[in-house]
């Protein structure tokens, strides 16, 4: 299951207890996912939506009933062949369609919603046309979450929807894409926040959760190559040292140095492989102590160089 349908299912599951907030939810997702039909310019009044999930369908034929007493009918059925699901298209079409879209168009973002009503509209939105993606395991980067409008004013539909985002501190970008205006999230805390925002709790968790596994993860990667790096440099280091100690014994001038820099001398010619740690340990020493020698050294043999 992918993280778009997680969301959905979540949204669905949600309890839209208030007749407002309903009509909240089937705004959005009529203004996402809807057509109208109303005025003298038509041959009939009347609403639809298309959907290719089942599950939101069914969930908003049970919205416009429990609503309305009306049942909205399949007007057609077009094959998605890439996906092999069905997108179907439900319509309601008579007498008191403009009485039903007066009601609804009253619980538009350009209207002064509640709060419950304002979640309701974005969780109903996200139903019509929205996505949402994570990083892939190997990339930092790659939240997206979005929300298309392809409505007859989708310009002033999406510029509503990126301020109803602002209500709740949520920040948002709105693109042209072909002929739709596509509002979205590009952060994980602005698309956590609007998970939380429109109820999807469990699709937040999981958000949450794949975020945490990623931060330890890169922690642990930062970790690791830190340690790599630390070796490679310690390895050169210490190659380093046994050439030009090397040098300093081959010229007879480690034999003439006090006993405490002749002995870090010889221990590092006798232990190349060893760590810094290690060899004051065997020496009976300090790290630092140990660290200071051989940098005397070092400094040695490049006098004599």
């Amino acid at each position: 299951m992918n993280f778009t349908t997680e969301i959905r299912r979540d949204l669905i599951r949600a309890v839209y207890e208030k007749r407002c907030c309903r009509l909240a939810l089937l705004s959005g997702f009529l203004d996402t996912s809807g057509s109208w039909s109303i005025g003298s310019e038509s041959a009939r009044d009347g609403f639809s939506f298309t959907s290719e999930s089942e599950q939101i369908a069914d969930f908003l034929l049970g919205i416009v009933r429990g609503l309305f007493g009306v049942e909205m009918q399949v007007e057609h059925a077009v094959r998605d062949e890439r996906h092999k699901r069905d997108k179907l298209t439900f319509g309601y079409y008579g007498e008191r369609a403009g009485e039903f879209a007066d009601e609804i168009t009253d619980y538009s973002p350009a209207n002064n919603l509640s709060d419950c009503c304002a979640r309701a509209y974005l969780a109903g939105a996200f139903l019509g046309s929205g996505s949402c993606t994570l990083p892939r395991e190997d990339k930092k980067t790659g939240y997206h979450l979005e929300v298309v409008f392809h409505c007859g004013f989708a310009d002033l539909a999406a510029a509503d929807f990126q301020t109803l985002l602002g209500r709740f501190h949520i920040p948002a970008g709105v693109v042209l894409r072909g002929e739709a205006y596509v509002v979205y999230l590009k952060s994980r805390e602005a698309i956590s926040d609007f998970l939380a925002v429109a109820s999807a709790g469990a699709a937040r968790a999981r958000l949450e959760e794949v975020s945490r596994l990623r931060t330890e993860n890169n922690y642990a990667n930062r970790a690791s190559n830190c340690l790599a790096g630390n070796a490679d440099r310690a390895a050169i280091a210490s190659v380093e040292q046994v050439v030009a100690f090397g040098k300093l014994k081959e010229k007879g001038i480690l034999a003439t140095l006090d006993a405490p820099l002749r002995e870090a001398a010889e221990a590092r010619l006798s232990h190349p492989e060893r760590t810094l740690a290690e060899l004051a340990e065997g020496l009976h020493i300090t790290k630092s102590c140990l660290n200071h020698r051989l940098r005397k050294l070092m400094k040695l043999a490049g006098e004599h160089d």
